[in-house]
């Protein structure tokens, strides 16, 4: 399945995330298994990988593709439990954690899925399309400022007023159905220049919205740490600036040691130091690998070890 996703910073992920060959490993974004494919090549035969992911058409497919590899437990759900699959299979704590937050290539690219303006497809957006509303639904019965408020929140759109204004004004004459009725409304209004920022923004505001993916993001990295053996690696990829947030002020909280006051004579917070950072800054992938993956071009890895 790797014509669907080139696996980004793959060789910087394996060097963080591969410590213990016998180890059990957890990717909470399996997908196709662009990552995993290459973590299980590490690993011996008495390793554990387990994968999750909420896409069922994907996770269909990779498990058929896994089904002959006794290494590999996929599970069709989302990543925030991680403690669900691990209590399944009787781990007690992982050797890594792996969290790729891309949408893969075959989402943006299948038309079924809906997950990009240059397709014409149902404007769904939902990872699991049996779970919560579409975005068509949102467009079509948000209020104005609501719908501003995700565009804003969720897509740093600097105009998500003017936006949503426009999409309450074109859902009185027509509600939307397809990727396309947003792309060519957004395309009415946007000088050339800007519009593919702008679908970018307000593409992404939707999907984060419809999937709860920040909130999502942010209850894993809470299990991850409580999941991880000592010596265990975090490693997750981000490709936009709120996830990025997200993750970089995780990793520094939980580095943090005693938060009591510099004049305390003794501790009384409690508070312990939980991560060692790996990446004081994210890295980054290289001119050679953007070259030879345009999606790449954003991503940015984080790591930290549980100490």
């Amino acid at each position: 399945m790797d014509q669907f996703h080139s696996p980004v910073l793959l060789k910087e992920s394996i060097d963080f995330l591969i410590t213990e060959k016998n180890g059990a490993y957890f990717d909470g974004t399996f997908g196709f298994g662009g990552h995993s494919r290459r973590f299980l090549a590490e690993l011996s035969e008495d390793a554990v990988l387990i994968g999750t992911d909420l896409d069922q058409i994907v996770f269909k497919k990779s498990q058929e593709e896994f089904s002959t590899d006794s290494r590999v437990r996929l599970y069709n759900f989302n990543f925030t439990k991680i403690g669900i699959a691990a209590k399944l299979e009787q781990i007690d704590g992982f050797s890594g954690i792996f969290a790729d937050l891309g949408v893969s290539s075959y989402q943006l690219d299948a038309e079924e899925e809906g997950f990009s303006y240059r397709v014409t497809a149902p404007l769904d957006l939902r990872m699991n399309k049996s779970e919560g509303k579409p975005a068509s639904w949102l467009l079509n019965n948000l209020e104005a400022h609501q719908l501003a408020n995700i565009f804003r929140d969720f897509g740093e759109e600097i105009q998500s007023g003017f936006i949503a204004g426009l999409i309450v004004k074109y859902r009185e004459r027509k509600p939307f159905k397809t990727t396309t009725d947003l792309a060519q409304l957004l395309e009415s209004v946007t000088p050339q220049r800007y519009l593919f920022k702008r679908l970018s923004r307000v593409f992404q505001a939707l999907r984060i919205e419809v999937n709860g993916e920040l909130d999502s993001l942010k209850e894993f990295l809470k299990e991850s740490v409580t999941l991880l053996q000592p010596g265990g690696r975090l490693v997750i990829l981000t490709y936009h600036s709120l996830e990025d947030r997200i993750v970089k002020e995780f990793f520094k909280e939980e580095e943090k040691g005693c938060i009591c006051p510099p004049n305390f004579p003794v501790c009384v917070c409690d508070k312990v130091s939980t991560l060692k950072i790996l990446t004081r800054k994210p890295v980054s992938p290289s001119a050679a690998e953007v070259a030879l993956n345009r999606r790449a071009r954003s991503g940015k890895l984080r790591a930290a070890q549980k100490i």
